[in-house]
């Protein structure tokens, strides 16, 4: 179809908006994922680290997209376990959802026991990783987009408007990333708050992969409120600050 055409059908401009609404609610997860891995980073590495990494999880989703037909063969059962049968859907939200719980873990654990290190140890040891966490932004970009993905069949019949939501959703996750990032940097609470909601991700991901799907209204409703309770302790402190001086 040409483009012209694309542009002026009331159909293909409605599922364009869904799928791009669709895809930057979905990117929640990532952003608070991305926010919280990067945070041991210097703020230059921090950035080209949300750089790369989203840049090469937009390739991959539309390297996903471009075998569209495949990604529908991923709800097939492959293997069967307890009498229940997993498919390579459910067998990478197992493995996403694992990987969010031990790495949320992990860093709440850093910040509970509040182990001192010295300055350039730590900075020469976060760089080193540099590698490590780009790759784990695209592979858990990668898991989050499933879902997103195999929902945009139902949605849009031309793989081109789901390439340009997909762009749209990534150039805006791209710019939140950024602000969050620093927001969590500037306020350790929000930053275990953040960690908790990927506790509470990574748990909903393994249960999609056993078949017990947890409506994702639930858990975004439940981070909204958590983080307006946060944001009110923010400004409770700042305007205690403020009022001491």
């Amino acid at each position: 179809m040409p483009f012209f055409d694309w542009i002026t059908d009331p159909a293909i401009i409605a599922s364009f908006v869904t799928l791009t609404v669709l895809e930057v609610v979905l990117g929640i997860d990532n952003i608070i994922f991305i926010s919280v891995i990067v945070a041991r980073l210097p703020e230059v590495e921090a950035r080209r680290a949300r750089q790369i990494g989203l840049a090469l999880a937009l390739v991959f989703r539309i390297a996903l997209l471009s075998v569209l037909f495949a990604l529908i063969g991923l709800t097939t059962p492959v293997v069967t376990l307890l009498r229940h049968g997993f498919s390579w859907r459910d067998l990478i939200l197992l493995a996403g959802g694992l990987f969010l719980l031990v790495k949320a873990t992990q860093e709440i654990h850093k910040d509970v026991e509040a182990v001192d290190e010295d300055g350039a140890n730590l900075t020469k040891r976060a760089a080193g990783a540099f590698g490590a966490i780009v790759f784990q932004i695209v592979i858990i970009d990668v898991v989050f987009s499933i879902d997103s993905i195999v929902t945009a069949i139902g949605i849009a019949e031309q793989i081109g408007v789901m390439i340009a939501a997909v762009i749209v959703a990534v150039g805006i996750m791209y710019i939140a990333a950024g602000t969050v990032s620093a927001f969590i940097h500037r306020h350790p609470t929000a930053r275990m708050l953040a960690l908790a909601f990927l506790l509470m991700i990574g748990f909903a991901l393994v249960a999609d992969g056993f078949g017990f799907h947890i409506p994702r209204n639930y858990l975004y409703a439940a981070m909204a409120f958590s983080s307006a309770v946060e944001f009110l302790n923010v400004l409770a402190r700042r305007n205690r600050q403020r009022n001491k001086t």
